[in-house]
């Protein structure tokens, strides 16, 4: 999983230059000032997908689709793909690293890490021809979700950074140990293919 390997490396080194810091690192502030040109309403909506009743009803549905097509390791991903992921960051990465905004331990944003491995575990689910797509949605949509956080005041930018990293480090290890075949390989939905003519 090199995706996974780079995601951890980028959640490390991030978390060493913010490391202890009360104040934004060189790239949050021009971030943050060009997320501050949108209008709260706006990055309010932005924001909106990191919010608890929408990514929990999202693991809902994907949870009761893996359970009525009985994938049990899809639907164990969508429960603990999330759950380990928020439980690292919140019990081991923000006091681990010592990140302030304010008043809160704030690296790596556990608002991003919730919406990021929700969209991991839909991106697991998803078949194959639908993955290229849906993982340039959800770039999208993070990067969208983190401009909210960072306009609103809730993060800087590297606390986003850092979250989508955790949750993409974490999200397909945990689907790794979950969701597997007969030969122990990832069991992630995939196209059937008819035998070649010959073969």
């Amino acid at each position: 999983m090199p995706l996974a390997f780079v995601c951890a490396l980028i959640l490390l080194g991030t978390g060493a230059v913010v490391a202890g810091r009360h104040a934004p690192a060189a790239v949050d502030t021009p971030v943050a000032a060009f997320a501050e040109r949108f209008g709260e309403g706006v990055l309010t909506g932005f924001v909106l997908p990191t919010e608890p009743p929408v990514w929990l009803a999202m693991l809902a549905l994907l949870t009761a689709g893996a359970l009525w097509r009985r994938r049990w390791g899809l639907a164990a991903t969508a429960v603990a793909g999330p759950a380990v992921a928020l439980a690292l960051t919140t019990w081991v990465c923000k006091p681990l690293f010592g990140r302030w905004h304010g008043e809160h331990l704030a690296y790596p944003s556990g608002h991003t890490v919730a919406l990021v491995s929700t969209l991991a575990v839909a991106v697991l689910f998803a078949p194959p021809a639908w993955r290229r797509g849906l993982v340039a949605a959800s770039a999208v949509l993070t990067g969208l979700a983190g401009l909210g956080l960072v306009g609103l005041g809730y993060h800087y930018a590297t606390d986003v950074v850092g979250g989508a990293a955790l949750a993409v480090a974490v999200t397909p290890v945990v689907a790794r140990l979950a969701v597997r075949d007969r030969r122990g390989r990832l069991g992630v939905p995939r196209e059937r293919r008819e035998p070649a003519d010959g073969a």
